[in-house]
C-alpha cells in the first residue's frame, strides 16, 4: 500500500518511511515460533500478583509457627501449674514435717521432778 501525497512536504524519504511504518505494524507469521495461540495469549502474573503470591506463601508459613508456638505455649503453661501443684506439696509438707518434729520435741520433754526410779 503505497500512499502518495502531493503537496510541498512529500518526498521520497517521507514515502518510504510511511511505507516502513505501515510494514512494521504488520504481524509477521514466524516460522520458527510453535507457540499456541493459548500459549501466547497467556496472561503472565504481573508484579504485584507475584508479590501478592509471595505475601500468602510467607503468611500461611508464619501462621503455621504461630500455632506451634501457641502449642508449645500451652504445654508450658501445663508444666507450669504441675509445678506449682508440686511446690505447693512439698510447702505442705514441710510445714507437716515441723509440726511433727515440734510436737516430737514437745513430747519427749520429761517434766523436772516427776520422775521415778
Amino acid at each position: 500500500m503505497n500512499r502518495l501525497v502531493v503537496g510541498p512536504m512529500t518526498t521520497l524519504e517521507i514515502n518510504e518511511w510511511w511505507v516502513r511504518r505501515i510494514n512494521d505494524n504488520t504481524p509477521n507469521s514466524s516460522q520458527g515460533n510453535s507457540q499456541s495461540i493459548e500459549e501466547h495469549l497467556r496472561v503472565v502474573p504481573s508484579e504485584l500478583e507475584i508479590i501478592r503470591q509471595d505475601f500468602e506463601r510467607r503468611n500461611a508459613e508464619l501462621e503455621k509457627k504461630i500455632e506451634k508456638m501457641e502449642e508449645e505455649k500451652m504445654n508450658l503453661r501445663l508444666d507450669l501449674d504441675v509445678q506449682k501443684l508440686e511446690a505447693e506439696k512439698l510447702r505442705k509438707g514441710k510445714i507437716k514435717a515441723e509440726e511433727d518434729l515440734d510436737s516430737l520435741k514437745m513430747g519427749k520433754e520429761i517434766p523436772r521432778g516427776s520422775g521415778t526410779k
